[in-house]
Formats: C-alpha cells, structure tokens, sequence
C-alpha cells in the first residue's frame, strides 16, 4: 500500500508539493445516485417541485461545486479548470448524476468531479426534501481519471 502523500515526515497534514511536476492534460470523470419514491421521480419529471426544475439546478450546482473544490477541500490545490460538465438523469429509484472534469496541470481533478457529484446530488435532495423524507445518497465514485503528456 501507498503512504499517504499529505502528510509530512512527522505525521502532520500538508499540501503536497507540486513544483516539480510536468503539466498535463488530467481528465476525471465520477458518479454517483440518488434513490427516491417514484411520487418524487413523478413530480422531477413533470417539473411540478417548487423550487424549480431540480435535474438543470442540479447541474448548474455541480459545476459552481466544481470550481470551489479547493475552498471546500483544505489541501486540494486551486486548479484552473478548463472543462466541467455535469448531467443529471432519470434512473430507476432516483436520479443518476455523472461529472467529466479536465485540466491542464500540475495535479489531478478527481476531488473536483467528486465535489461536482456530491454537490449535484445534495442538490437535488434539498430540493426534493418537502415531498420525500427518505431519499438516500450514495454510490459516489470515481468512475475514471486519465493524464497525458502535452
């Protein structure tokens, strides 16, 4: 097993260094879901939930959660991001929502598509929340992370 790279020789937590790393093209893509009634799926798909339409809001705040990784996160890097989207669709049981994140630099964007996910997903949960107490998060993952040389 891999130590664990945010820590120093003594055990204390630290941003890892990243100064002598080469840029490159990082790509990461993650998932996750949201199981609710088939009341509740009705209502999202008749766009009949009073805060509005929950599958475009969700996505919208995926992406802002995206690009505030590094507030939420303490030692995740500030990354200029150069793409992020979000989809969030209807499943069986719930919704099923999916973020791809690119950059080119010096460190991954794997926490960035995580956030955007589980962003997306309390989302939709705090949107949905008046109508189906017993909704369920879960199944959050990182799906794929990719770097190539530039």
């Amino acid at each position: 097993m891999d130590k664990f790279s945010h820590t120093d020789p003594e055990g204390k937590a630290r941003m890892v260094d990243i100064g002598s790393k080469i840029p490159q093209h990082r790509i990461a893509r993650a998932s996750g879901f949201i199981k609710m009634s088939a009341g509740t799926l009705d209502l999202i798909r008749e766009n009949s939930i009073k805060k509005g339409d929950v599958l475009a809001v969700a996505e919208i705040a995926g992406v802002q959660a995206a690009k505030q990784t590094a507030v939420l996160i303490p030692l995740c890097h500030n990354i200029i991001l150069e793409k992020v989207k979000v989809t969030a669709r209807e499943a069986k049981n719930g919704i099923f929502v999916k973020s791809e994140v690119e950059c080119t630099g010096k460190t991954g964007v794997e926490m960035e598509a995580l956030t955007a996910v589980s962003i997306a997903l309390l989302t939709v949960y705090d949107m949905c929340k008046a109508v189906d107490k017993e909704m369920i998060l879960g199944e959050i993952r990182l799906d794929e992370k990719i770097k190539n040389d530039i």
